[in-house]
């Protein structure tokens, strides 16, 4: 049996069992001998998948899995979220973190940067469209990939203080800050 007709497989029983449990399937990988799940929640939730989801989702795969036996010979199933930083492999990966900052890694780069990062404005079937983040490159700053010139490619998490809920933030340096700081050390 080949590998993708044991995805095939593999993805008919683990759709419903995602499905009920409000998840969507990210991704599903076979390599090295590891069966990849990765779950996450559908487009435009707030939240992503905890450790509990995740548990919950691996016994009931590792049941219907010991029940329909879809993968030959020995196997490490691991059940998983994207992440933070996800992986984008698909078309539909792309079409679903439009609005994203993303870095990207070409495989040829005749006359072109090798890498690239911006915020992913447009991704159809066939490419995807980067507004750049050096906006001195010419046509506006975009650039349209064809998936089949991605190498990888991933989302770009922005690590940054999150502002106060219900206030403004204070000055560095000033009065405020200070005496702000001192209350909070003082807790």
């Amino acid at each position: 049996m080949s590998d993708t007709q044991t995805l095939d497989k593999v993805r008919a029983l683990v759709i419903p069992i995602v499905g009920d449990l409000q998840l969507d399937l990210y991704d599903l990988e076979f390599r090295g001998g590891t069966l990849r799940v990765t779950i996450d929640t559908p487009v435009g939730s707030t939240a992503g998948v905890d450790l509990d989801t995740i548990a919950l989702a691996t016994r009931l795969i590792g049941r219907e899995f010991d029940h329909h036996d879809p993968v030959p010979g020995h196997y490490t199933l691991e059940v998983t979220s994207p992440g933070l930083e996800r992986t984008l492999r698909t078309p539909q990966h792309f079409q679903r973190e439009l609005g994203k900052v993303v870095a990207i890694r070409l495989r040829d780069t005749t006359n072109a940067d090798r890498r690239l990062q911006g915020v992913l404005t447009a991704a159809d079937d066939r490419s995807a469209t980067i507004q750049l983040d050096d906006a001195a490159i010419e046509n506006g700053g975009e650039r349209t990939v064809n998936y089949d010139q991605i190498d990888r490619a991933r989302t770009v998490f922005t690590w940054g203080p999150s502002p106060k809920p219900g206030g403004k933030q204070p000055k560095t340096g000033s009065k405020n800050a200070k005496q702000a700081s001192k209350k909070e050390s003082a807790r």
